[in-house]
Order: structure tokens, then C-alpha cells, then sequence
């Protein structure tokens, strides 16, 4: 439950993601994540270092951990399932007779057909 919360996190999960091909400066880093406040990265990468999933290198980049890179290998499949998800959405939002959640549409069910 507890890497749950943090990756639940918001930009938790998008900080992992964009540290994975190499350590970035902050900036760099920022720019990465759609420059989202400064504050919340600062925050964010707090709460990854006390998680040992990212370590500030003598440069003062930001990189991966062992356990950190163990993590981004671990969520892999989910990333792989999520684009099947959104192909499965895709398809269906473009079925008129399904919502976008496989549900049947039965916004004009009970009314005439004509």
C-alpha cells in the first residue's frame, strides 16, 4: 500500500518515468514533466529520495536508484496494458451502440424507433 500512495502521488509516477533513460538536472527535469511547479518537484523528488528510489548524484543531478529502476521495470506491464486499455476505449467510444466504458448505450432505450 505504501508504493501505492507514493506512486499515486501526483508527478510521482512521471518523475520515475522521465529519470529512466539517465539522470537530469532539475531544470531539465522540470522542463521533462511539462514544467510543473518547481515546489511540487521539489516535494516530489523529496519524498523519492526518502523512498530510495532516486538519489541526487555529485553533480547534483537526479537519477535513478537500483530499487528506483526496479520499480520502473516493475510498473512496465501496467504501461503495456494501458495502451491496450486505450486502444479497447478507442474502439469502443467510436461503436455508437457502447459508451467508453463497454457499457451499452441505453441513453435512448424505452423511446421509438422510427
Amino acid at each position: 500500500m505504501a508504493a501505492l500512495d507514493l506512486f499515486g502521488r501526483r508527478w510521482s509516477l512521471r518523475v520515475v518515468w522521465e529519470l529512466h533513460e539517465g539522470s537530469l538536472g532539475f531544470r531539465a527535469l522540470r522542463g521533462r514533466c511539462g514544467n510543473m511547479s518547481s515546489s511540487v518537484l521539489r516535494q516530489r523528488l523529496v519524498e523519492l529520495i526518502e523512498a530510495r528510489l532516486v538519489h541526487q548524484t555529485p553533480d547534483g543531478h537526479y537519477a535513478l536508484t537500483a530499487l528506483g529502476r526496479e520499480a520502473r521495470t516493475a510498473l512496465s506491464p501496467l504501461v503495456d496494458w494501458s495502451a491496450t486499455w486505450a486502444a479497447t476505449l478507442a474502439e469502443q467510444s467510436a461503436d455508437p451502440g457502447t459508451s467508453a466504458v463497454g457499457v451499452p448505450d441505453t441513453s435512448d432505450a424505452g423511446q421509438e424507433q422510427t
